[in-house]
């Protein structure tokens, strides 16, 4: 059981719905072969390069680019993206990751790159043929990106990259890194800047990889004396704080909607288990507190897809900053999808963390989204920093 009805709210226009029933069919016929097989989720880097493909030939990965590059609009959709995410998440944890990073991945390049660049990568991103990643966060500067330490050092034969970044998604499988480095221009966030790094990079050492509660490609990387391209630059000198807010004003309301697409699924196996278990000479169902349970779950993810998708469409409508609208889908979305998946989990009793069950693999997987791409906490003071500007 799904509920569908919000598609035809008045934030969507028909490519979007046309959208969401044909990824649904394809997410439905194409990725149990894939996620649902045995030792899938134990070697994730196989299963995530093999989505990779898997959504490139499907054309998918076409909204996570502009239309000049392969793309499917001439600028990004981010309601298109909030229903690739909530969709895929639905069906798969991995299925999502996997697409969410070649959008995030690429997206300073998007922004920023020059036209040589963007011509490099972001085809071979649209066609699944180079995986993307987003080196921001490092051991000392996760939140407080202002605290960045990795230095780029201009070099007459380009800049030379040293630091460390760490909890990078895609980390020790990606083609291309997007890093987030110091060229001293100003003090704190004002003298940041951003690369494009290659993986085959000379000096660049995948140190770590990170091991999770739910399993994806993480890694800490090292970079030793990289000599980059000047070319490679993203934007200018002294931007890269802007250009990183900027990337996560557009992808930060898809977090919420990935957490939105944990949530329904956990409702429907939450209203098919209660209407079939029997307790007490009756289906669960049935008992007063499971109702009031499911009404709340129903609640609020009505919600969050209020707040998920009123960020998408200001975004798509012109506005040229969403912070706010954003930080809230994201802090409401994902808080709220963590209680949800709970109460669904406590219904289910002790197959609910039985491993194998679908309920426990949506209470690993979304824990996460409430601390990547700005915690919970770091959204609050976002929205109150709005708040008070005004």
């Amino acid at each position: 059981m799904t509920d569908k009805t919000f598609l035809q709210w008045p934030f969507f226009n028909d490519h979007h719905r046309t959208l969401a029933r044909e990824l649904d069919a394809w997410a439905l016929g194409t990725l149990p072969a894939i996620t649902d097989t045995p030792g899938a989720h134990e070697d994730v880097d196989n299963t995530c390069r093999v989505l990779v493909r898997a959504l490139g030939a499907g054309g998918w990965l076409r909204y996570a680019v502009p239309k000049a590059y392969g793309g499917m609009f001439d600028q990004l959709d981010v309601r298109s993206l909030c229903i690739i995410r909530e969709t895929l998440a639905r069906h798969s944890g991995l299925a999502d990751f996997a697409f969410a990073m070649q959008g995030l991945g690429s997206g300073a390049i998007t922004l920023a790159g020059d036209e040589a660049t963007k011509q490099t990568y972001l085809p071979l991103v649209a066609a699944g043929e180079k995986i993307a990643a987003f080196a921001l966060t490092e051991p000392e500067a996760g939140s407080d990106v202002a605290q960045i330490a990795s230095t780029l050092e201009e070099k007459k034969n380009g800049y030379r990259l040293r630091g460390e970044k760490t909890y990078i998604s895609n980390g020790g499988i990606a083609d291309f890194y997007c890093v987030f480095a110091r060229t001293g221009e100003a003090a704190g966030a004002r003298g940041l800047s951003a690369v494009v790094v290659d993986a085959n990079t000379d000096g660049l050492k995948i140190k770590e990889r990170i091991e999770v509660i739910a399993p994806h490609p993480l890694a800490r990387l090292r970079f030793d004396d990289c000599v980059i391209p000047k070319e490679n630059l993203l934007g200018t000198r002294g931007g890269g704080f802007k250009l990183a807010m900027q990337t996560l004003d557009i992808f930060r309301s898809t977090v919420g909607a990935a957490a939105l697409g944990f949530a329904r699924r956990a409702l429907g196996e939450a209203v098919s288990h209660t209407t079939s278990r029997q307790l007490f000479g009756a289906p669960l169902a049935d008992l007063a507190i499971t109702q009031e349970r499911l009404a709340e779950m129903a609640l609020d993810i009505d919600a969050s897809a209020l707040l998920i998708y009123r960020a998408a469409w200001t975004k798509d409508s012109g506005a040229p900053r969403v912070t706010r609208e954003a930080a809230m889908a994201k802090l409401y979305a994902t808080d709220s999808a963590q209680t949800v998946i709970d109460k669904a989990l406590q219904m289910f009793g002790g197959m609910g963390v039985t491993k194998g069950v679908k309920v426990e693999e949506l209470y690993r997987e979304i824990r996460a989204l409430r601390i990547y791409e700005g915690a919970s906490e770091v959204q609050k003071l976002v929205i109150a920093r709005q708040l008070l500007s005004e």
